[in-house]
């Protein structure tokens, strides 16, 4: 009897595409020391293997969050099969947290990873994007979650002002204006004008870091100094902020911890996302090697454990693909609160939604007691959370409804892409960020960049 083996554990099969020609073809996924890969065949380029995620236990146990999806109105049929039917088909498996609104192509950097390949280009007239959130809104029955301006660099739409008005008009519950910060940097009075949006806005800024090689590799020139400038116009007006880096494997990977105790430090930062740089549109093909768990890691080993990986959880409407975490600061210091709530015990409590956070889970803890609904969950939710000292002294219930103070929150989350060397079929169907397009569709962010922005732009 042979004892030889396979080097690897067999996990399950799934459809993944070629790396090399994009086509869709099976895929198993299989576990090696400790990471998970993407064994592929495609009859045109044979065999070849793709890493998925670097922390196999992560991946193997990420399904203990899973909700069932939130519905949405479909824009289109079920013809071809996922993820040519976009969209949204009816077989796609959750809402849209991110309705993405791109107002232009024009762009005034020439980044290597662009996954747009913006550069010369033009403007959506404000008719059209009035129609384009018209659809978001109906599309989510109403109650439309965030609303993200893009691009291009939308900040240079001649009407950038009076589009963010539009949104915040319309009732979206959040709206981000999504810059890489040059004009927030050079015109002080722009960075100014955005404070009148103040409550459900902030700046999604592109900050990659604090090296000239960072921003020389990811955005083309060195861009140090010009990040931090934006980051203090933005302060000095009084916007609220997300940072958002594009990890490189030869960048700034080592940077992360840095740019936490950075946000951490400076006034009217309220979070990070970091990004695996996803390999499509600009991006080379040799850009990779990073992913989701690989980043929680490198924060914990480089915050020296004060962020821990098992203070992230899987964000409940996309496991596959989106890790969170929710501090609260008080005078520098900060407590993780997912260390000391067991989250996945309350489930019930937590939509379906990228704006899951303390808030949200505090009120309808509330609004479950008030009802006398899942009363045994809100409860022990109430026992984990409120003996945090700083926590539970900023929180009150009035009428229902919980008062805190926005100040001293802070959220760290990771969000990964899925390009032609990580696709998974069952991620695509649960990616809830979506591009709007002019033509009144909604389709996947990852989905869009690998089949629909070039067919678009040919």
């Amino acid at each position: 009897m042979s004892n030889r083996q396979k080097s690897y554990l067999y996990h399950g099969q799934t459809t993944s595409l070629c790396s090399q020609c994009a086509a869709l073809i099976p895929a198993k996924i299989v576990v090696e020391d400790g990471a998970v890969y993407l064994l592929k065949r495609c009859p045109e380029h044979g065999e070849h293997r793709a890493l998925l995620e670097e922390d196999a236990d992560w991946y193997l146990h990420r399904g203990q969050y899973e909700k069932p999806g939130t519905l949405s109105h479909p824009q289109t049929a079920i013809g071809r099969g996922c993820p040519h039917d976009c969209g949204l088909c009816p077989d796609h498996e959750q809402h849209t947290c991110i309705g993405l609104v791109e107002v232009t192509d024009r762009c005034d950097l020439g980044c290597p990873v662009c996954y747009a390949n913006a550069g010369n280009g033009s403007f959506l007239n404000l008719q059209t994007i009035e129609r384009m959130l018209d659809m978001y809104l109906q599309s989510e029955s109403g109650e439309a979650e965030i609303m993200q301006i893009s691009g291009g660099e939308p900040t240079l739409h001649p009407r950038i002002l009076d589009i963010i008005r539009m949104a915040k008009a319309k009732g979206f519950r959040f709206v981000m204006l999504n810059t890489n910060g040059l004009r927030i940097a050079e015109d002080p009075a722009f960075a100014a004008a955005l404070h009148e949006f103040y409550g459900g806005f902030e700046v999604y800024l592109q900050f990659d870091g604090f090296t000239p090689r960072a921003y020389e590799r990811l955005r083309g020139r060195d861009l140090s100094a010009v990040k931090q400038q934006a980051v203090n116009n933005l302060a000095e007006a009084g916007v609220p902020m997300t940072l958002v880096t594009t990890v490189h494997p030869t960048a700034n990977e080592s940077e992360l911890g840095r740019i936490i105790q950075y946000g951490l430090d400076t006034p009217f930062v309220r979070g990070i996302n970091f990004q695996p740089v996803a390999r499509f549109g600009r991006c080379p093909d040799d850009a990779g090697g990073v992913t989701l768990t690989g980043i929680l890691h490198r924060i914990e080993r480089q915050t020296q454990g004060m962020v821990r990986v098992s203070d992230f959880i899987p964000l409940p409407c996309n496991t596959d693909r989106v890790a969170i975490s929710y501090l609260y600061r008080d005078k520098g210091n900060f407590i993780p609160i997912m260390r000391n709530a067991k989250i996945r015990e309350y489930l019930p409590l937590i939509k379906n939604t990228l704006l899951f956070d303390a808030r949200d889970i505090l009120s309808q803890t509330a609004a479950g007691l008030l009802k006398g609904q899942y009363i045994c969950e809100c409860l022990g939710f109430l026992k984990d959370f409120l003996p945090l000292a700083p926590l539970g002294k900023n929180i009150r219930l009035e009428g229902g409804q919980v008062k805190y103070n926005i100040e001293n929150t802070f959220r760290l989350s990771v969000t990964s892409f899925l390009d032609r060397y990580n696709f998974e079929l069952r991620a695509m169907k649960k990616e809830c960020v979506h591009v709007l397009t002019p033509d009144l569709r909604k389709i996947p962010f990852s989905a869009y960049n690998l089949f629909y922005r070039a067919a678009r732009d040919a």
